[in-house]
């Protein structure tokens, strides 16, 4: 697929990785639905910067654990530009849960945002896709679903859930959407963590180095560009971290 004049759903698309995978698919001549929860002012700027691009962008706000979203996603994509190509679920609720405090509100959280949102909407966007014979879904989920670390239980469990559903999706798509996952590693730290956080994941990662949100927007472009004989299939873009 080639994505000049392709139309694409990219959710949590106002800041860090989502920003930059949204851009980029611009940067090839996508139309974007450009999705936020609350970030308004900054996915306002993508939509800005990409229209710069020369392609044509909208935003929209929406709460993915709200299963009644994802059609009305689907249907205001439709209504801008006839025809939907390609959705990135780049989403992501993920908050510090420690074990034995855990309360179900949180629980519900990750897993409603990040796993429930995702397959509604990859359903309500599939369906067209399917009727159009031609799609790409990617889900960006998480390398340390494989290695999991401790106090975020919930939102572990719900990337692992969405590395199943890739696999799942894949098989109920077939033949003509393909669905892959891209699954990051550390190429974005969190503020809070100080430079001995950063040494013990320099010395886990054989590339030595933090990568970046580029890192995974190419990836992403692979999974849509880069081949159509691909599905199920889900790329490790964490600095080796996963063969150690």
């Amino acid at each position: 697929m080639r994505l000049n004049g392709k139309v694409a759903i990219v959710t949590g698309a106002a800041k860090r990785v989502g920003r930059t995978i949204a851009l980029t698919l611009a940067s090839r001549g996508a139309h974007l639905m450009v999705h936020y929860h609350s970030s308004v002012r900054e996915a306002q700027n993508v939509v800005k910067h990409a229209r710069r691009l020369g392609v044509r962008a909208y935003p929209i706000q929406a709460d993915l654990s709200q299963t009644k979203e994802s059609d009305r996603i689907v249907r205001e994509t439709l209504q801008h530009f006839q025809r939907l190509d390609i959705l990135v679920n780049s989403a992501s609720v993920y908050e510090e849960t420690r074990f034995g405090k855990i309360r179900e509100q949180e629980w519900d959280k990750h897993l409603d945002a990040n796993l429930k949102g995702t397959f509604f909407l990859s359903q309500s966007a599939g369906k067209v896709m399917v009727r159009r014979k031609s799609g790409k879904i990617v889900n960006i989920i998480d390398s340390d679903t494989l290695k999991p670390y401790k106090h975020y239980l919930p939102y572990l469990v719900s990337k692992s859930g969405l590395d199943g559903l890739t696999r799942a999706l894949a098989k109920e798509l077939a033949p003509h959407v393909q669905v892959n996952g891209v699954s990051p590693g550390p190429v974005l730290l969190q503020k809070s963590w100080g430079p001995e956080i950063r040494r013990a994941i320099l010395k886990a990662t054989p590339l030595k180095r933090i990568g970046s949100p580029q890192d995974i927007a190419n990836a992403v472009l692979f999974c849509i560009e880069g081949t159509d004989f691909m599905t199920g299939a889900i790329i490790p873009v964490d600095g080796g971290q996963h063969i150690e």
